[in-house]
């Protein structure tokens, strides 16, 4: 069987082909990226490092980018926001999964609105969930988050 060369070249080609037509068909079907249209709601999702004890959380929908991580300093604790665009505003509550807390407007620290912060009595516990909805272009983005990140290590 491995002696036709044309038996041969089939085994090479096929996959690569087949690789190719997975790719163009993605690239021709698939759903096309739109720009965030104002007053729109979009949602956040938790990337990867959210799920372990990273000491960060990456939050993210195309190419706006958030990262929420806990700065501690004795027993005061506060959360720090980075984000990739310049924000009009963020909000954000810690809870349990069943509860609703008000949320808390966070403040700019930087002229860019690019670093958010705000200050929590201790760091939250397991159980809780990070709910926060950030502005930015007249368009709103939410996302839910565990605090798995901040959980120390043991």
């Amino acid at each position: 069987m491995f002696t036709n060369k044309h038996v041969v070249i089939a085994m090479i080609v096929a996959p690569i082909l087949a690789i190719l037509a997975w790719f163009a068909v993605g690239e021709f079907t698939g759903e096309q990226p739109q720009l965030a249209q104002p007053g729109q709601s979009y949602p956040l999702v938790e990337k990867s490092n959210c799920r372990y004890r990273s000491g960060a959380c990456d939050l993210e929908n195309g190419d706006f980018r958030l990262r929420l991580t806990l700065q501690q300093s004795g027993d005061d604790a506060e959360f720090l926001l980075t984000a990739s665009h310049p924000l009009e505003g963020v909000v954000l509550a810690v809870s349990a999964q069943d509860t609703q807390v008000p949320p808390v407007a966070m403040r700019a620290t930087n002229g860019q609105s690019l670093e958010w912060r705000i200050a929590i009595g201790e760091p939250p516990a397991a159980d809780q969930r990070i709910r926060l909805v950030a502005h930015a272009g007249g368009s709103r983005y939410f996302a839910d988050a565990s605090t798995t990140f901040l959980q120390p290590e043991g």
